[in-house]
C-alpha cells in the first residue's frame, strides 16, 4: 500500500515515464517535473542505481540544472550498505523532487527494496514531495513491479515475470518502452492475475502525472495504453498450461494521447 498521507498534506506528484524522454529540442516531461518540484527553488535528488553507467546521475543532475532547478545532486546507491548512509539520507530528506533512472528493473528492487532509501522515498511523496522515474524508474512505481515477460500481443501462462516495487501506487501495474518494444502481451498476462490491477503502458517520451486526487494527464509525443480488468469475466490463467495461450473476456481498453485524463479511483478517461 502507498505510505498514508499526512493529515492535512497533499501527497506528492507520482510521474511515470516511459523512457527516452525528450532531452534536448523540447523535453516537455522532464521540465513539467522541475516545474512542479518548485523551479529555481526545486532541491531534486537522482537515484541512478538502475544504470550501470558511471555518469548517468550526473548528466540528470545537468540537465534538470539547465532546465531551471536550484538545486540537484546524484545520490550514489550501488550496495545495499549505502542506502543506510545517514548523509545520503539528510540529502534525500532536503528534496522537493526525487528521480529514479532507467536501467535494470531487478537492481533497483534487490538493492533499494526494504531499506531506508526506499522507506523514505514512499515517506516523502506522502508528504507532498514529487516522485519522478524513467523505464525501470516507472516500473518500479507499481507494488507489483514488471520484470520481464513475453513480447507480441498475445498473453501466455508465463508471459510475465514480477517483483515487489515501491508500490507508489498500489492499483497500477506499469510497463515501459510499451509500443516501441511490442509488451502488449505481457501487460495483458500480468493484468489477468487479479482484476483489481489497472495496466498502463507506456510510450517512449510519453509520461502520466498521477495528482493527489489520483487521476492522471497523459504528457509527452506517444500515448499510454490503459487496461481495465475490472469487468473481466473470465481469465484462464488458472488452468492455462505452461506457455499457454489464455482466454481473457470482457477486458477493456483506453488509448490516451497527450492531455487525455483518466481517474483511477472511478477508472474513467476524460479528454480535454
Amino acid at each position: 500500500m502507498p505510505s498514508p498521507s499526512v493529515k492535512g498534506q497533499q501527497r506528492g506528484y507520482v510521474i511515470p515515464i516511459g523512457g527516452a524522454e525528450e532531452k534536448v529540442n523540447d523535453p516537455e516531461v522532464l521540465r513539467r517535473f522541475v516545474e512542479l518540484s518548485g523551479g529555481s527553488d526545486a532541491v531534486i535528488s537522482i537515484i541512478p542505481t538502475a544504470s550501470q553507467l558511471k555518469d548517468t546521475g550526473k548528466r540528470y543532475a545537468k540537465l534538470f540544472g539547465k532546465l531551471g532547478a536550484g538545486t540537484t545532486h546524484s545520490l550514489t546507491i550501488n550496495e545495499r550498505s549505502e542506502a543506510e548512509d545517514p548523509a545520503l539520507l539528510e540529502k534525500l530528506e532536503s528534496s522537493t523532487g526525487i528521480f529514479i533512472t532507467g536501467g535494470n528493473q531487478l537492481r533497483l528492487s534487490t538493492i533499494l527494496g526494504g531499506t531506508p532509501v526506499a522507506q523514505m522515498i514512499r515517506k516523502l511523496n506522502a508528504q507532498g514531495v514529487h516522485y519522478a522515474g524513467t523505464s525501470a524508474g516507472a516500473a518500479i512505481v507499481s507494488q507489483h513491479m514488471i520484470v520481464g515477460g513475453t513480447t507480441g500481443l498475445v498473453p501466455t501462462e508465463g508471459g510475465v515475470n514480477l517483483a515487489p516495487g515501491l508500490g507508489l501506487a498500489n492499483t497500477l501495474v506499469i510497463d515501459q518502452h510499451f509500443s516501441e518494444r511490442n509488451r502488449m502481451a505481457r501487460l495483458l498476462s500480468a493484468v489477468s492475475f487479479n482484476p483489481f490491477l489497472i495496466g498502463i503502458g507506456l510510450d517512449e517520451d510519453t509520461a502520466i502525472f498521477i495528482a493527489p486526487d489520483n487521476e492522471f494527464t497523459v504528457v509527452g509525443s506517444g500515448s499510454v495504453t490503459v487496461v481495465d480488468a475490472s469487468d473481466i469475466e473470465y481469465s484462464s490463467m488458472a488452468e492455462a498450461g505452461s506457455g499457454e495461450a489464455l482466454t481473457l473476456l470482457n477486458l477493456k481498453m483506453h488509448i490516451l494521447a497527450a492531455g487525455s485524463r483518466y481517474d483511477i479511483d472511478s477508472r474513467q478517461p476524460h479528454i480535454t
